[in-house]
């Protein structure tokens, strides 16, 4: 069973000042729950393209409604619902032609909820030598493709397969075990694909909210005031002290 969603808008900045925002873009006020970023590789291929993979820890929440339909044995060191996460971000950038084209997806809870986010960055006008470069010129236009997919029904089934359905299951209070034994598979799938559909709706929102944030601190300050507002913003994340 899988979720799409998809997504199409604009920013009114240059196609380099957009892609710049892209790799500047955490911290922001709008992911204060971006931990760290770290530069795994970048390379330049042999089509003079700019391949960048990252890895990003965040402070993730799961919703109350994914909460009460996971077994605890599927858990593990959660509490309250809260815990950290790694995402795996790959990225292409073709100067030339005009494009970026980015893929994030989730490196844990992976048996649970798999989410797959592709973006592609192009700039709306083709280049010419008179193409102005500056961060408040020109146009780049964004579409946005999520896929969330749910293996949790499939990995349900298979264990009351193997055990019988009215077989315990160590840890498991005798209520959440009658709810999951009274679900059929795809029924656990799409409430969490619904769940996660929802949610992501609202995170891409925030995500292109902190996008114009930076944005704009490039047009007004250059890369200097870009920098000034990611130490502030980290202010928020780790307090006073910074990092």
């Amino acid at each position: 069973m899988v979720k799409f969603y998809e997504s199409s808008y604009s920013y009114d900045y240059s196609f380099p000042a957009v892609t710049l925002a892209y790799f500047l873009r955490y911290p922001n006020p709008y992911s204060t729950h971006v931990l760290s970023t770290d530069v795994i590789s970048r390379s330049i291929d042999s089509a003079g393209r700019l391949q960048t993979t990252r890895l990003h820890r965040k402070s993730s929440k799961l919703p109350s409604a994914v909460l009460n339909l996971l077994p605890k044995s599927v858990l593990g060191n959660v509490h309250g619902g809260r815990s950290e996460s790694f995402i795996l971000e790959t990225s292409t950038i073709d100067v030339k032609e005009g494009w970026m084209r980015t893929e994030s997806k989730n490196l844990d809870w992976t048996g649970i909820l798999s989410v797959v986010e592709k973006q592609e960055y192009k700039r709306l006008l083709p280049v010419d030598e008179g193409e102005d470069f500056s961060v408040g010129a020109g146009t780049t236009n964004v579409l946005s493709t999520v896929m969330c997919r749910s293996r949790l029904g499939d990995r349900l089934r298979a264990r009351a397969t193997r055990k019988g359905e009215t077989a315990p299951v160590e840890g498991e209070e005798e209520p959440k075990k009658s709810f999951f034994a009274s679900w059929s598979k795809t029924g656990i799938q799409r409430s969490i694909e619904a769940i996660a559909s929802r949610k992501t709706e609202s995170q891409l929102g925030k995500s292109k909210e902190g996008m114009m944030v930076v944005l704009e601190r490039l047009r007004r300050g250059g890369l200097v005031g870009v920098l000034e507002g990611m130490r502030k913003d980290q202010k928020l994340v780790y307090g006073q002290g910074g990092t």
